[in-house]
């Protein structure tokens, strides 16, 4: 007799579990040498909690209600739920406040598109640091934790979401059009943002030209230095960042000025994790300067997540290829967990 989960869930067993924890492991390590107090959030919260941090303008798809009536909601990530536990739990403390977790999330998906509703994350918040070196310390510490758990072949897209903004603001394109045009980065469709920039009917040939080709440049720091405008003076944050990486980190920096995520608190820095053998990003982050002010403290933040199940398939298809140990590495630490704790 077989007895289904849910669609986007999935059952761990031994083996693939110790591997997963050797990752948690070697992640945690990183995380504590650098200072990041581990913290946990309950799994529900709030809707009025969430709402409060407006994540990506709409709220989590997993509603129950308490027993006394209450919206309970399951948290989509834990950047809003480490936002609230900041200005409730060290409203006095002095920043920066380092903050590290290990925690399930969950997000709705459409059947048959082999996603996750439920999935394990590995992430930093660093809290009161601004940028960009708030920023650079963050990237650095991503890098630290990829290398610790022995993945080889990443890649960091590095954008800043005032960038596009800043185009737009200039043209004073607002509402729907701005709304659909912004859907469009997030969704990476640039036949699509070319419709919509046609649809704008604007006689600037090079106001044109910027919001339909800007999106679609991606390299190295060298990319910045063909902007001009607007673009290149929104872009000198990224500038600052950079100039402020270590040689190892910043070799693994690409930029991405098309780069757009849907959480809707992001306001300057983003990033996203890539590795060659996955078709989908390991994880990401940002900046969301704005985020804590709404729970009454505001203060500059920075942070990210990295997904465990696709940071294990990585360090899997590297394996595979036979050029790189990682994940036998991966595994002579799980066995070696599994031996100390016996």
């Amino acid at each position: 007799m077989i007895h289904p989960i849910p669609s986007g869930t999935r059952d761990v067993l031994p083996d693939e579990m110790r591997e997963l924890r050797a990752i948690l492991a070697a992640a945690y390590d990183v995380f504590d040498r650098a200072g990041y107090g581990e913290v946990s959030t309950p799994a529900l919260e709030y809707e009025d909690t969430l709402a409060i941090g407006g994540v990506g303008g709409a709220l989590p798809v997993y509603r129950l209600f308490d027993e006394a009536g209450n919206v309970l909601t399951l948290r989509s990530d834990m950047t809003v739920p480490i936002a609230r536990l900041v200005a409730t739990r060290f409203a006095t403390a002095e920043p920066p406040v380092r903050l590290c977790y290990f925690a399930a999330a969950y997000r709705g998906i459409k059947p048959q598109r082999g996603q996750s509703r439920e999935f394990l994350q590995a992430g930093i918040e660093l809290i009161g640091a601004a940028a960009p070196d708030g920023t650079a310390e963050a990237l650095t510490l991503l890098c630290d934790t990829l290398d610790a758990v022995g993945l080889k072949s990443y890649r960091i897209g590095l954008g800043d979401v005032a960038l596009y903004q800043a185009l737009l603001d200039s043209l004073d394109v607002v509402g729907e059009p701005r709304e659909r045009m912004l859907h469009e980065l997030v969704t990476r469709d640039f036949v699509g943002l070319e419709r919509e920039v046609d649809a704008l009917r604007l006689s600037d040939a090079n106001a044109i030209r910027q919001l339909k080709r800007t999106p679609q440049l991606r390299g190295g720091p060298e990319l910045l230095e063909t902007l001009d405008g607007v673009a290149s003076q929104a872009a000198e944050g990224l500038r600052r960042i950079h100039a402020l990486l270590e040689p190892r980190v910043a070799e693994r920096v690409i930029f991405d000025l098309g780069l757009v995520r849907d959480l809707g608190y992001y306001t300057g820095a983003i990033f996203q994790v890539y590795d060659p053998k996955l078709g989908v990003p390991l994880g990401g982050g940002g900046r969301y300067d704005d985020l804590l002010g709404r729970f009454g403290r505001p203060l500059p933040a920075v942070g990210w997540a990295l997904t465990v199940d696709r940071l294990h398939i990585a360090l899997a298809g590297e394996s595979s290829r036979g050029g790189s140990d990682s994940l036998g590495r991966t595994r002579l630490a799980a066995r070696s967990c599994g031996e100390e704790a016996s």
